[in-house]
């Protein structure tokens, strides 16, 4: 988690919302990481953990990513909560709740519906105050910008 709070602060300081993904296999190898790219790729599919899983996707050459971990600094939204079950992510690790668009646990739980084809184990809380203040800091500044 604190590798994918290093990525956020690099898409943060690029004008990006600071959240960062990080994906490790089974031996605990890094094979993706990213950092939200909406901005900078005018992609509204462009948060971290969609590019996360299409790095790992390629790295390994398999869509089903069974062996491999998500650690992200934020509760996934619905689509990426989709593109985690969809590629058959074996646990989820994230740092703080959503609770506007939280798809994991706090406003859906997409993992455990009837209507995934796939159940991950989920850990959330993890270095839960440093992802929060990443995010609540980083949106302090911007509304400070913004002012005239």
């Amino acid at each position: 988690m604190s590798r994918a709070l290093e990525v956020a602060e690099a898409a943060g300081n690029c004008g990006e919302v600071p959240i960062g993904a990080v994906i490790i296999d089974s031996f605990e190898n890094v094979i993706a990481e990213a950092g939200n790219r909406k901005q900078r790729d005018q992609d509204p599919t462009g948060h971290a953990e969609i590019i996360a899983i299409k790095t790992a996707t390629q790295s390994l050459q398999n869509w089903r990513l069974q062996d491999c971990t998500l650690y992200v600094t934020l509760e996934p939204c619905p689509m990426c909560a989709g593109a985690i079950v969809q590629s058959r992510l074996k646990l989820l690790v994230y740092g703080v709740d959503d609770p506007k668009t939280g798809a994991i646990r706090t406003a859906m739980n997409i993992p455990d519906s009837a209507a995934s084809n796939h159940h991950l184990q989920v850990i959330g809380g993890i270095l839960e105050a440093d992802c929060r203040q990443q995010l609540q800091t980083w949106f302090a500044a911007r509304r400070k910008k913004k002012k005239p």
